[in-house]
């Protein structure tokens, strides 16, 4: 019994990326082999919160303030802020309250204020966004 006919097409090879002359040859003594690179600007610290969108913009999602729920406020405090600084303090109160599994670092195991949050003892750091949407409005 013979096989039939593989008819799915195969992907054309790609080819290497060109070397420029400069490249091939070597560097003279006291040259320098390539020009220094521009400067970047300074990307603000971690953990710093969402800056307010210049004016004549609308806020993006994670700028917009939103207003957390009594057992979400218990956790992160009262008064709107952005999503992106709810998700920073909540996990600077876990961090602070070492709530992460020590064999997995993914997994959260709630306290009583997380549990009131959360829903339930444990959830993943995935699902937590997810549940916090929950307590946003």
């Amino acid at each position: 019994m013979t096989k039939p006919p593989n008819t799915a097409k195969a992907a054309p090879a790609k080819a290497a990326p060109a070397k420029t002359a400069a490249a091939k040859a070597p560097a003279a003594k006291g040259a320098t082999a390539k020009a220094p690179k521009a400067a970047k600007a300074e990307a603000p610290p971690k953990g710093t919160a969402v800056g307010k969108p210049k004016t004549g913009q609308k806020p993006n999602a994670l700028q917009q303030p939103l207003q957390p729920s009594e057992a979400l406020a218990a956790v992160v405090g009262e008064g709107a802020m952005p999503r992106g600084e709810v998700v920073s303090k909540v996990w600077e109160y876990i961090k602070a309250h070492k709530l992460q599994s020590p064999k997995d670092g993914r997994v959260i195991v709630a306290d009583d204020k997380l549990r009131r949050v959360f829903g339930q003892d444990q959830a993943t750091m995935f699902e937590m966004n997810k549940l916090l949407a929950q307590h946003l409005k």
